[in-house]
């Protein structure tokens, strides 16, 4: 009877202990073509600040894909699920926070809206617990149309874009508008996301030479982004309209109301530790 009731207690104290979730963190990277994305996309201080958010900093991945495809292509969303499965399983991961950049949330909203079109997918969604997406393309941007339409330089755009590239013609702001209405989840009037989903909007580009601040992610990046501000509204962030930043999910913040010095984020520094960036992200995770 001992033996018994003590048992009975001992599978009742095994059945209430809090099972811990194992969290894990996945950096997904925006249009083009990346090898080695830690350090040529994101950058070691970036990563290596953000991660200190989990319990165990290194269970995070850096994502390397051809995301100079079209969102559902083998090589763009194929290859994210791979990696991503590959993360989840040998980590065993089981609740994951995924941080897009750009043209990355495009990639990444694909999986979380389509949990049919591919069976590597709900794997992936059901470990899903949020998507931190940095500037991220959801409503397209003009500048894709006056790239693909030939009305701006290649010099001026290359870097930025990648020229004419599937990506490229993908995030046009007619052709974003279709996939938003048919295929993607989480802008107005459409299905909400499986997870929550919310982005960071970068709302200006400061690029005076005698401001410090305008070094941050590089300076010729800082001008560059400044000519391209002709094609946009006067809230965006170099590449994108504030509108497009927001037109997905959740508006987590506008770079001014948490950014240090209220500093404005580019479209580069949106991928940087500008302005303790990664440090309000980290305290997010």
């Amino acid at each position: 009877m001992l033996k018994k009731t003590a048992g009975a207690i001992i599978g009742c104290l095994l059945a209430s202990s809090p099972v811990y979730a194992t969290q894990g963190l996945a950096f997904v990277h925006g249009t083009g073509s990346q090898t080695d994305a830690y350090n040529d996309y994101w950058t070691g201080d970036f990563v290596n600040s953000v991660n200190k958010g989990l319990a165990d900093a290194s269970k995070y991945t850096v994502i390397n894909c051809d995301f100079d495809q079209y969102m559902w292509d083998e090589k763009a969303a194929g290859c994210l699920a791979d990696q991503l499965n590959s993360f989840i399983s040998q980590q065993n991961i089981t609740d994951l926070v995924l941080i897009t950049h750009s043209n990355g949330g495009n990639v990444a909203r694909w999986i979380l809206s389509n949990p049919t079109y591919d069976s590597r997918y709900p794997g992936i969604i059901n470990k899903v617990s949020k998507t931190i997406a940095l500037a991220p393309s959801s409503g397209g941007t003009p500048l894709a149309d006056a790239a693909i339409q030939g009305n701006v330089f290649e010099s001026t755009l290359g870097w930025l874009l990648g020229y004419d590239s599937d990506a490229v013609i993908q995030q046009q702001e007619s052709w974003m508008a279709y996939y938003n209405d048919t295929w993607l989840y989480g802008t107005s009037g459409r299905p909400s996301l499986p997870s929550t989903f919310k982005s960071v909007v970068g709302s200006d580009v400061d690029s005076a030479i005698w401001d410090s601040d305008s070094y941050c992610g590089g300076y010729q990046n800082q001008v560059a982004l400044e000519t391209t501000q002709n094609w946009l509204d006067s809230c965006s962030d170099g590449f994108l309209n504030c509108s497009s930043q927001s037109a997905a999910g959740t508006t987590w913040f506008k770079d001014k109301d948490k950014t240090d010095g209220r500093e404005p984020l580019s479209h580069q520094q949106s991928r940087r530790t500008c302005f303790s960036l990664d440090k309000i992200i980290r305290n997010d995770i």
